[in-house]
């Protein structure tokens, strides 16, 4: 579980997060929606310590056990060039070593496992900086999972990727969550994604929530005009809810 209490994050000058308070129960997967600005990435920063905050952060009712809590997956992330897959996927692995750093057997399995799932086997001895956009994309996810953290931060994990890899990569992430367990917070740009794996969205805007609730509740073009301006379309096929950007002509 994931618990942000009051949590407000202002850089210096008027709030741009909050306060606001969220829970995340064990297992579930919440997608956080909203226009670019609205707080989505500072809010799952805050949760990692990464930007300062008012509020606290609980994580299964205590602050977060640095690397064993939460594993986290960012928009940017800093990826070393002459680095490769493996190495850079066992980092996730960190937090699990003993004191003088030793890799153990549990350790190089983790690691294979989460480079398999991700289909990065034939990357594995590749530098970082010889992958494509969406290939990287998947290393720093196949490094999260390797952390084999309880909670799952990820801010705009398809990003990069093509729609293929995009619903593989999702997949994944649903399957571990249900086989292990995991509760995982996402931020996420393409709703309709969002209401496909999501079972709750969480719509944010200038920092606070407007909006809570299933995929249908929340994913209406009431709301998603509202905050996104005109311009959409929901439809659903059975599916979940379908958001289709439709032009505003000009004469």
């Amino acid at each position: 579980m994931i618990a942000w209490e009051g949590v407000a994050v202002d850089f210096g000058g008027p709030p741009v997060v909050g306060p606001l308070s969220l829970t995340v129960v064990d297992g579930e997967w919440l997608a956080l929606i909203g226009p670019n600005g609205a707080g989505k990435s500072t809010l799952l920063k805050a949760a990692v310590g990464i930007v300062d905050h008012s509020g606290s952060v609980q994580f299964g009712g205590r602050a977060s056990r640095a690397g064993l809590d939460v594993a986290w997956m960012p928009q940017r992330p800093h990826l070393p060039d002459e680095m490769s897959v493996t190495d850079y996927v066992l980092l996730g692995r960190t937090p699990h070593l003993g004191r003088f750093g030793t890799e153990r057997e549990a350790d190089l399995n983790a690691v294979e496992h989460s480079i398999q799932r991700l289909e990065l086997g034939a990357l594995a001895g590749r530098a970082l900086a010889t992958l494509s956009g969406g290939e990287a994309q998947r290393a720093v996810l196949a490094r999260a999972i390797a952390q084999e953290a309880p909670v799952l931060l990820l801010d705009e994990p398809t990003s990069n990727l093509d729609i293929g890899h995009s619903l593989d990569v999702l997949e994944i992430v649903d399957e571990l969550r249900l086989s292990e367990g995991l509760t995982v917070v996402t931020a996420v740009h393409d709703l309709t994604l969002a209401g496909r794996f999501a079972g709750r969205v969480v719509m944010l805007a200038s920092g606070n929530v407007v909006a809570d609730g299933s995929p249908d509740q929340v994913l209406t073009e009431e709301l998603l005009r509202a905050h996104y301006g005109a311009g959409i379309r929901v439809v659903d096929n059975g599916e979940g809810p379908t958001v289709i950007p439709t032009r505003n002509r000009r004469v």
